[in-house]
């Protein structure tokens, strides 16, 4: 990604995370943050990875969102006139890199719980 995508994609996030916190019925009043945003290189798309935190349904919240992608670029739009010409179309996905993270954590407790066993079955 160039730098100026970069730029874009952090303003984006930003303008974003306020929108979400400001707006809370655009996310249902859970907890959810942007973990990332992926612009392509024309400025006209953006991917957006959402991380939902206890959220019991995520592909309803989901496609409430996107539900609502179009007013949620129009608030966008209203906080980056002035920095951007152009508004990206909004593309939101579910970002499950943190569950990936829980499930690795759990493995790995697992895993020393029952190294911890064996060391103890060893010692009797």
């Amino acid at each position: 990604m160039s730098v100026r995508q970069e730029k874009f994609s952090g303003l984006i996030q930003q303008h974003l995370a306020d929108i979400f916190m400001r707006n809370p019925e655009f996310v249902n009043k859970e907890f959810v943050t942007i973990s990332k945003v992926e612009v392509s290189p024309d400025l006209g798309y953006a991917k957006v990875y959402l991380s939902m935190i206890k959220v019991k349904d995520r592909n309803y919240l989901l496609n409430l969102i996107v539900l609502q992608a179009p007013q949620i670029r129009k608030h966008l739009a209203t906080k980056i006139r002035n920095q951007a010409r152009i508004v990206p179309e909004l593309n939101f996905l579910i970002d499950d890199s943190l569950d990936y993270v829980f499930k690795i954590d759990e493995l790995m407790k697992r895993v020393n719980e029952e190294d911890e066993r064996k060391r103890n079955e060893n010692k009797s």
